[in-house]
């Protein structure tokens, strides 16, 4: 059956999932699972053994696995992080799908996750094709201004070549650079992004 989605929103169990009274249980299953991973454990297995300990429901297993990591991975990840007031004259690239998903989810009242890393991740899920959606022209805008405003000499974004219609987005992100006239941005099609 084909995807006929127009938005990358909230599900419709959401709402209960993650409503403030779950916020608790959330926060304690990510510690738990960070832990575990922090020793080693398989993440799927550490995953099945909280989410079972905490009768967590499918999306709310993936929210915490999304937010979970070991220390080391924190650190590693944090020494990593950008921050928007060091970026002008600085080149930048960055996982496209990752990004425009976050903010297109954000723009449709999606749940957004902040990870034990500091990252922000979303609950939308891509398997192997990308639909664009309501909010993928608004999302690649507003990501640009801010890129514009941060004052970046140049910003690559790398679109995933196995996922279909990386063709189709890389096209209209170069059409949304030359309307603004953000000859700084470039979009490229690569084999793993990551």
């Amino acid at each position: 059956m084909p995807d006929k989605r127009s938005h990358r929103g909230a599900h419709p169990e959401d709402g209960k999932l993650f409503a403030a009274s779950q916020v608790p249980k959330l926060q304690t299953a990510v510690e738990d699972l960070s832990w575990l991973l922090g020793r080693g454990y398989s993440g799927n297995s550490a995953l099945q053994l909280v989410g079972d300990r905490y009768s967590l429901r499918k999306r709310q297993r993936q929210a915490v696995m999304r937010c979970s990591c070991g220390d080391s991975a924190k650190r590693r990840r944090q020494l990593h992080l950008c921050v928007p007031n060091v970026l002008a004259g600085q080149m930048v690239m960055i996982d496209g799908y990752n990004v425009l998903t976050t903010i297109e989810a954000a723009l449709a009242g999606g749940v957004l996750l902040l990870g034990r890393d500091g990252c922000l991740r979303d609950m939308a899920a891509m398997h192997g094709s990308f639909r664009k959606v309501s909010e993928t022209v608004p999302a690649a805008t507003l990501l640009g201004q801010a890129l514009d405003s941060m004052g970046v000499c140049r910003c690559t974004w790398l679109l995933d070549s196995p996922v279909s219609n990386s063709g189709r987005l890389k096209t209209t992100l170069e059409k949304i650079a030359t309307e603004h006239g953000w000859g700084w941005l470039v979009v490229r099609v690569v084999q793993n992004p990551d």
